[in-house]
């Protein structure tokens, strides 16, 4: 399954998660505001839930018209306001954490995942098997990987392997390198 298709009918994401587009958006606040109700997501609230799959085509929406800047800039806006568990301390709980916080944020069906992989001293591998962008994904693993690099870290490298499945040409995942 590709990219902007529900993995199961009935499938719903929290008004916390939701709020991400309103924040993450690159332009007028209206505007983001606007695609969401052309999408049947109305006034979106904390603590309420909607449709996954209009949420979905919301974000096939922005990559349309805006791209994958915006994308990835909602994507770095989730952390702040989706749920995420409390115990997070380090960059590997903090991605580690993403699939938790996944399935906090969605509820009544198949939904996916966020598989974190050890690969060396500073390194991961992220793969990422749900139907949000590629770009947002990324935004995700950037700002979770950002926020809790070690002290004497200076960067975080967040990189899509494009050997691997990618979701924009159709496939059910996208796999990620972070290194710090």
């Amino acid at each position: 399954m590709a990219q902007f298709k529900a993995f199961q009918h009935g499938v719903e994401i929290s008004g916390d998660a939701v709020l991400s587009v309103i924040d993450g958006f690159v332009g007028s606040k209206e505007k983001s505001y606007n695609i969401l109700s052309e999408h049947g997501i109305h006034n979106p609230q904390p603590g309420k839930w909607y449709l996954q799959q209009s949420w979905l085509n919301a974000f096939e929406t922005i990559a349309n018209d805006l791209g994958p800047s915006t994308l990835f800039s909602i994507g770095r806006k989730i952390p702040q306001n989706a749920i995420f568990p409390k115990e997070i301390d380090n960059i590997e709980k903090a991605l580690a954490s993403i699939d938790k916080a996944y399935h906090m944020n969605h509820r009544n069906g198949e939904i996916g995942n966020y598989v974190y992989e050890k690969t060396g001293d500073k390194s991961v591998r992220m793969v990422c098997k749900n139907p949000y962008p590629c770009d947002f994904d990324r935004g995700i693993i950037q700002e979770m990987a950002s926020r809790f690099k070690p002290r004497d870290c200076y960067a975080v490298s967040v990189t899509h392997d494009n050997s691997a499945p990618c979701r924009k040409k159709g496939h059910h995942s996208c796999t990620y390198h972070v290194n710090w």
